[in-house]
């Protein structure tokens, strides 16, 4: 698939009470379409944060296709951090995921300024992360059956 990602995705940022009930559904589908099936990993997704959360919706053609939320510092952790940071299968290789992170690093940068932020990234993930101005902090850990490391910007 071939898709200029700056000129035909839609990119929303939305408080909950933004998000349209079928807005809502759309990203906790997809949520768990990648994250507990795909991934085969059993878990709350619906852990509580989204009320209070920043969420950036991706569209093309009106169909979610890459989704992020920010959290402010003292919800997950005491910076603020980004999360559930997705982009749907048929969409991944052509630097969606990139993009989607850039966005996510510049609102939290502009939200709360002369603050570093924290992600929980999958292990594997760690290399593409630092390629995002990440830095790994500590040692891996189990989060529901896949090895995690804490990482910071830098």
């Amino acid at each position: 698939m071939t898709i200029n990602i700056k000129n035909s995705l839609d990119y929303q940022w939305l408080n909950f009470s933004e998000l349209s009930k079928e807005l809502v559904y759309e990203i906790l589908f997809l949520r768990q379409n990648i994250f507990i099936v795909e991934q085969e990993c059993w878990y709350q997704d619906a852990d509580g944060k989204d009320l209070e959360a920043l969420h950036l919706t991706v569209k093309n053609n009106g169909s979610l296709v890459g989704y992020l939320r920010v959290l402010e510092p003292g919800t997950s952790y005491s910076e603020p951090s980004l999360g559930r940071i997705l982009v749907r299968k048929d969409y991944r290789g052509i630097g969606l995921g990139k993009e989607i992170i850039k966005k996510g690093k510049e609102k939290c940068y502009q939200l709360f300024p002369d603050n570093l932020i924290k992600i929980s990234a999958q292990i594997h993930l760690q290399e593409f992360y630092e390629s995002l101005g990440f830095k790994r902090q500590g040692e891996p850990y189990d989060e529901d059956g896949i090895l995690h490391i804490e990482m910071l910007s830098t």
